[in-house]
């Protein structure tokens, strides 16, 4: 009888043990799928938006506009990055909460609509689905626009450090550089803009290739349209050019292509292949016979338009990442992804090339070059100038001597904050001698920023802020009144610069 109670008991014993052991084994499942589902949620905030989410708040800033742009770039982490279709917020849109924080300034004070999301119809609509048009008072008040006294004299060669969110200090808008707000949005692109430029001698028609490979052309004229998608690239669209005429561009891209396109048409008349990503391109702009292309294969190659072929080669010390011709086409200056400079002298009759001279920065970090942007004549150094723009946030300011083969001569430099992108700069018009001489660059933290090279201190003069992302590109119209501005989100705005007395002088 001992025996037989004993054995129940032990079977009772190890059901417990089992039970227990199965109850422990399902409570760290448990664990481990929250933890997975944590993990989960770690991985779709994108860290880009988390960061910004985290920038510090300027005393010249509108805590309402902080506040909107803070909710949306929360809520926009949430549902990923690249899903804006998708996206909700209290049951309204993303157009929604758009339209809503860039509203005009004195929204509130207007008494027939209510200033609240899904009610921001104030903004006049464009009838194209494409593209939203509207003239209102720049929303990027004064408090967003600074600017400082001039200095009476101009050094010729100095260096500054800058950050993008430099301190502006409270004397109005520069007024060459004020803008009377947004002059259209195209927002169809898909994937981010990589490069954005004007058709020569056009001050309405722009293109903009974007990292999905599709070119964009459109027209900013009034009602604003696009006109062709070129789509045949495979990967990221890295340059194009237009030709002299603006009936071809040119278009290199990471899948190893030139495609030239032929623009009435919206057709690829021509594909060249490569053996590397091709990273910057140019026509010649005396012989448009001629098609420059930097590779990531260290090499400059010279192709035949008409016929595709290879004229010559040139090969550098590293990827040449960026370049741009002197006016008489006898000059290619170009970046390579060391940071270094290159003049090199071109035949524009047979297209050979010969390496004139290399600057090199002084710096122990190489970082690529981003801009590289040739200027016939600039104010403050009397004769041709260049402008590049590295991966780190250094922006140099060269003169050039054409007769010595493009010697450049650094006049100065500006040290912005460090970038994790590639994101270029731009001259901008010409003005007085007595206005200084200025220059236009995107941001990481979205903003688009101006920047005066006769100032050793306080060099940002004027910001735009409209984007949501990282600014890549900036590029101006042949009659200098619109600024078109790219980000990584796939959008592209163009600006309505203020027509003011002191554009006195023109390119």
């Amino acid at each position: 009888m001992a025996e037989q109670v004993e054995e129940p008991v032990e079977n009772n014993r190890t059901d417990k043990i089992n039970n227990g052991s199965t109850e422990s084994n399902s409570n760290g499942n448990n664990n481990n799928n929250n933890d997975e589902e944590n993990r989960d949620k770690k991985k779709n905030v994108d860290p880009e938006l988390f960061s910004c989410l985290l920038q510090p708040v300027t005393s010249d800033s509108d805590p309402d506009y902080i506040g909107i742009r803070r909710l949306l770039l929360y809520r926009k982490a949430e549902s990923g990055s690249r899903r804006r279709l998708d996206w909700r917020c209290n049951g309204k849109g993303y157009a929604s909460y758009r339209n809503y924080i860039r509203r005009p300034r004195n929204w509130d004070s207007l008494p027939s609509h209510q200033s609240t999301p899904g009610n921001s119809g104030r903004l006049l609509q464009s009838t194209s689905p494409l593209s939203h048009l509207f003239e209102v008072d720049s929303w990027t008040s004064s408090r967003d626009l600074r600017s400082i006294n001039l200095p009476s004299t101009h050094r010729t060669s100095f260096s500054s450090t800058a950050s993008d969110n430099d301190s502006l200090r409270h004397r109005g808008a520069e007024p060459a550089y004020s803008f009377v707000g947004m002059h259209c949005i195209f927002d169809q692109c898909k994937a981010a803009v990589t490069v954005l430029k004007f058709g020569h001698m056009s001050s309405d028609l722009l293109a903009y290739g974007a990292s999905d490979g599709v070119l964009t052309v459109c027209l900013v004229s009034d009602p604003p349209s696009v006109i062709k998608k070129l789509e045949g690239h495979s990967k990221d669209v890295t340059d194009f050019d237009f030709s002299s005429n603006n009936q071809y561009i040119a278009s290199a891209s990471m899948d190893k292509t030139v495609r030239v396109w032929e623009l009435s048409k919206g057709i690829c008349i021509r594909v060249i292949y490569g053996v590397s990503s091709q990273l910057c391109i140019r026509f010649h702009p005396v012989n448009n016979n001629f098609l420059s292309v930097g590779n990531a294969n260290r090499e400059i190659t010279v192709f035949n338009f008409s016929t595709g072929r290879i004229i010559n080669k040139l090969v550098f010390d590293d990827k040449v990442t960026s370049m741009d011709h002197d006016h008489t086409g006898h000059l290619i200056f170009c970046g390579d992804a060391q940071g270094c400079i290159y003049s090199t002298s071109m035949d524009s009759h047979t297209g050979a090339l010969s390496r004139a001279h290399r600057f090199r920065s002084s710096g122990k970090s190489k970082y690529p070059v981003t801009t590289v942007q040739y200027r016939s004549f600039s104010l403050l150094a009397g004769g041709p100038v260049l402008l590049t723009c590295t991966q780190d946030g250094s922006l140099s300011f060269f003169s050039v001597a054409l007769e010595i083969k493009g010697y450049l001569t650094l006049r100065c430099s500006l040290k912005l904050a460090p970038r994790v992108h590639s994101i270029r700069a731009s001259f901008c018009p010409l003005l007085s001698l007595e206005k200084g001489e200025y220059i236009v660059a995107g941001s990481e933290d979205s903003n688009i920023y101006f920047y005066d090279l006769t100032r050793p201190k306080h060099t940002c003069v004027n910001k735009l802020q409209g984007h949501r992302f990282p600014v890549g590109d900036v590029a101006w119209n042949h009659g200098e009144n619109l600024l078109a501005t790219s980000d990584l989100y796939g959008i592209v705005i163009v600006w309505k610069r203020a027509k003011t007395s002191q554009d006195i002088y023109k390119r």
